[in-house]
């Protein structure tokens, strides 16, 4: 990744309260563009989400900041595209951390560690602005999303996405979860939406609304496929469900259709055999195996 330039820092269009987007030097088939990473603020900064460790792109950060003082690093979840970039920006600015510790579950950064409990709901006053804690899990369990209450910008992460979807990682993300946070979203005075990856996004209801409609259209299908192929393991059924997508991301469609089963499950819609899952029957309830 030495190859790849630093991004030069990109303001968005807000009114009072300075923002400035910095795209990471990780692009990918995951990752888009790479991980945005957002600079709040004139003279008492807050960063959201460093990215993964990466010295040029600590150079930009501190570069960006200039003299001002970074306060606080803001982390929407631990996901390696997200937070490992906190350590060293930690270190040079004595900014504090913000976010959740990270599940047991792979994939994430073990060495993120706020020094205190934050929580939904919490608001954090710089003296310049103020930004919310909102608590949405589903993608994972320790997803915050931030609101610049001034602005009315939601800082993302991965719970809303420019372009594409989120996957729901199972058993530490969850699908009813996820819905049940884009339906807290849709309550919230927002005017755009700051993605972990992919563009700014002015019609945010519209957004949430379109993530909320193609999830139950998913689920819809399920079902639909479940009825016709009266039962199945996964990979057979991820076939039917996901046939509109590349098949180089069926290994993450498979997350997400679990996660839907799950729900399904739980709800008493459908039940597992092992391997095996079906329409449930009428007597099975939501107790099914």
């Amino acid at each position: 990744m030495n190859e790849l330039q630093a991004s030069l820092p990109f303001d968005l269009p807000t009114q009072s309260v300075p923002v400035r987007r910095i795209v990471g030097r990780n692009p990918g088939p995951m990752t888009g563009p790479g991980t945005n990473s957002y600079l709040i603020g004139k003279n008492s900064l807050c960063l959201v989400d460093p990215g993964p460790r990466d010295a040029i792109q600590l150079a930009t950060f501190l570069q960006a900041i200039g003299d001002a003082e970074l306060k606080y690093i803001l982390v929407t979840h631990t996901h390696l595209d997200h937070s490992p970039g906190c350590k060293e920006l930690q270190a040079a600015t004595g900014a504090e951390l913000v976010g959740i510790q990270a599940p047991d579950m792979p994939g994430h950064d073990r060495d993120f560690a706020p020094q205190q409990i934050w929580q939904d709901g919490d608001t954090i006053e710089t003296g310049e602005y103020s930004i919310q804690l909102v608590h949405t899990p589903g993608h994972v369990s320790n997803h915050f999303c931030y609101l610049l209450l001034e602005e009315g910008v939601l800082f993302t992460g991965d719970h809303v996405l420019e372009g594409t979807t989120p996957v729901i990682l199972p058993p530490d993300g969850n699908m009813a979860d996820y819905l049940n946070a884009l339906e807290r979203l849709q309550r919230l005075a927002l005017r755009s939406l700051a993605p972990g990856h992919g563009l700014l996004m002015l019609e945010p209801m519209r957004e949430i609304q379109q993530l909320i409609d193609h999830r139950l259209q998913r689920e819809a299908k399920i079902l639909k496929g479940l009825r016709s192929l009266k039962a199945c393991d996964e990979a057979t059924l991820v076939q039917t469900v996901y046939d509109d997508v590349d098949p180089a991301l069926i290994p993450w469609a498979l997350k997400t259709q679990l996660a839907h089963l799950l729900k399904l499950r739980a709800e008493g819609i459908v039940e597992q055999r092992g391997k095996i899952w079906r329409i449930a029957s009428p007597h099975q309830g939501s107790h099914g195996g």
